[in-house]
């Protein structure tokens, strides 16, 4: 995992690729992601689905300034010329009714990504992929707010930690581990979208969905998942071109300045 120290200097990179902001959700490390963000100058910006959390909106509005300062950061990113993909997730679901290009931001399904070495990479939110999404909705939902209670007692639990010098303890993030990883291996989660980037001709897969970072190979299909910006606060990024010619595939980076304390 690549540190990134807080020089004020951008760090240009051919690519990045984000997740499960849950924007609008009170546990959504927004802050941390608008620094992540002016930390870096991409080429290209992929906003993996659930940047927006519609369902915690619906509950209640919580929109913060912090929420529209990220907003005009994309914009400005948008005016400067970096492309920017939205491939909507289950919580931001609404926004596939409005499946075109708009002024500044390209939407779509999914994404064809070709990287600087010529690989070529599946980029969707994953949940179609996701057994419980497709044929259980109301029961995800109700895990979503499962998960906002053990995230609230986690609040708790280490707001006391800290008055007692102790380091956080996340039991949201061990359930939610062991949950997801039930729900992949029942759905299959990871072989069907390898299976789709297989179809699609493409060498890799990139998603988002579980909140699990990662980049490891499937056969001779390359998995990764940006994580999330709850938890882990992690994402993956490209690097461009070297000067010998020579690229990198993106590569998963959890940056100081974004990371949960």
């Amino acid at each position: 995992m690549e540190q990134v120290h807080e020089t004020g200097e951008r760090r240009r990179v051919r690519s990045l690729f984000i997740s499960d902001l849950h924007l609008g959700s009170r546990f959504a490390q927004a802050e941390a992601f608008l620094a992540f963000l002016e930390a870096y100058q991409p080429e290209y910006l992929y906003i993996v689905g659930d940047f927006l959390d519609g369902w915690s909106l619906q509950r209640a509005w919580r929109w913060q300034p912090v929420s529209t300062r990220i907003l005009h950061h994309l914009l400005e990113w948008a005016w400067a010329g970096v492309t920017i993909r939205y491939t909507p997730g289950n919580h931001d679901a609404f926004l596939r009714e409005f499946l075109r290009d708009f002024i500044w931001v390209e939407v779509a399904d999914e994404f064809i990504h070709e990287a600087a070495d010529g690989r070529r990479y599946v980029v969707i939110h994953g949940d179609q992929f996701d057994d419980v999404e497709s044929k259980a909705a109301w029961l995800s939902k109700l895990g979503s707010l499962g998960y906002d209670l053990l995230l609230a007692v986690d609040r708790s639990i280490n707001y006391v930690r800290r008055r007692l010098g102790r380091k956080p303890w996340r039991l949201s993030a061990g359930v939610k581990a062991r949950v997801k990883r039930i729900v992949s291996f029942l759905s299959g989660f990871e072989e069907r979208l390898t299976e789709h980037a297989r179809q699609k001709r493409c060498q890799g897969v990139i998603c988002g969905h579980i909140h699990t970072p990662v980049i490891a190979a499937r056969g001779e299909i390359t998995y990764g998942n940006s994580g999330d910006w709850v938890e882990n606060c992690s994402a993956l990024l490209e690097w461009p071109t070297t000067t010998s010619g020579a690229s990198t595939s993106p590569a998963p980076t959890r940056p100081s300045a974004a990371r949960n304390t």
